[in-house]
């Protein structure tokens, strides 16, 4: 599927999910705005891709993104797609929390702030600044970055457990406000942990094998391509997607 008229932002997008999908689109075609923390990482990251440019962004800052968004619009000439993906994991309440979970009482608050803010708080920022300015051009798509269910209510897994049940009910709100509009709003997770440091590498149960990040990249290229013009309020397993696609084509 060709991206080749699509400017995309993902944001996040200097390491892990967020770069395969920056790399997946770039290679289709796509013209990418990556964002991180780090302009410099950016910028780096960005050389790498064919047409891609690196911009900072701290997403749980208002200002930083206006300025982003801004930036990326102007640099891009507009955005088609918004993939809302950067996020902060256990590790930075916890770094041991998957042979020592800890439960939700003993999370310090400060660090509970940080991670909702970033994974929650951030995908509507950055949401709330995109939106209007699609609807105005008529149209656009946005993709937003779960996870499985089960790592929403997992024990021991306050506060990204909630952090991401929460920005999958927002993208749900945002679908039905959307509706009709001409801009989409989706999910996408990938199926399973991912081999992208949000995982310790030591802390691996026996057995369980890390999916690589690139499992997320046919699904984004697919949502930003002109077969999935359209696609409103779906929920898109990367690890499922070709079975998913088959079922939706059969249905068509």
């Amino acid at each position: 599927m060709s991206a080749a008229a699509r400017r995309v932002l993902v944001t996040g997008g200097t390491s892990g999910l967020g770069l395969a999908m920056a790399s997946a689109l770039a290679a289709a075609g796509a013209t990418v705005a990556l964002t991180g923390r780090s302009a410099a990482q950016a910028a780096r990251v960005a050389e790498e891709l064919p047409g891609a440019v690196g911009i900072e962004l701290d997403v749980g800052d208002e200002s930083s993104v206006a300025r982003a968004v801004d930036q990326a619009w102007s640099l891009t000439g507009g955005l088609d797609m918004l993939v809302n993906n950067a996020g902060i994991g256990m590790r930075t309440v916890n770094p041991r929390f998957l042979t020592h979970p800890q439960s939700f009482w003993d999370v310090p608050p400060d660090g509970f702030r940080a991670v909702v803010e970033t994974n929650l708080t951030g995908y509507f920022l950055v949401a709330r600044e995109v939106t209007p300015r699609m609807l105005a051009a008529g149209g656009g798509r946005i993709v937003n970055i779960s996870v499985n269910q089960s790592t929403m209510e997992r024990a021991g897994f306050v506060p990204y457990g909630p952090s991401r049940a929460g920005s999958e009910a927002l993208s749900r709100v945002m679908a039905a406000d959307l509706r009709d509009t001409g801009v989409t709003v989706n999910l996408l997770l990938p199926g399973g942990a991912t081999a992208t440091g949000m995982v310790p590498a030591g802390d691996v149960p026996e057995g369980v094998r890390l999916l690589d990040a690139a499992v997320m990249g046919p699904a984004i290229v697919w949502l930003a391509s002109d077969e999935a013009a359209g696609v409103h309020d779906e929920r898109i397993v990367a690890t499922e997607f070709d079975g998913w696609l088959r079922e939706r084509k059969a249905r068509q």
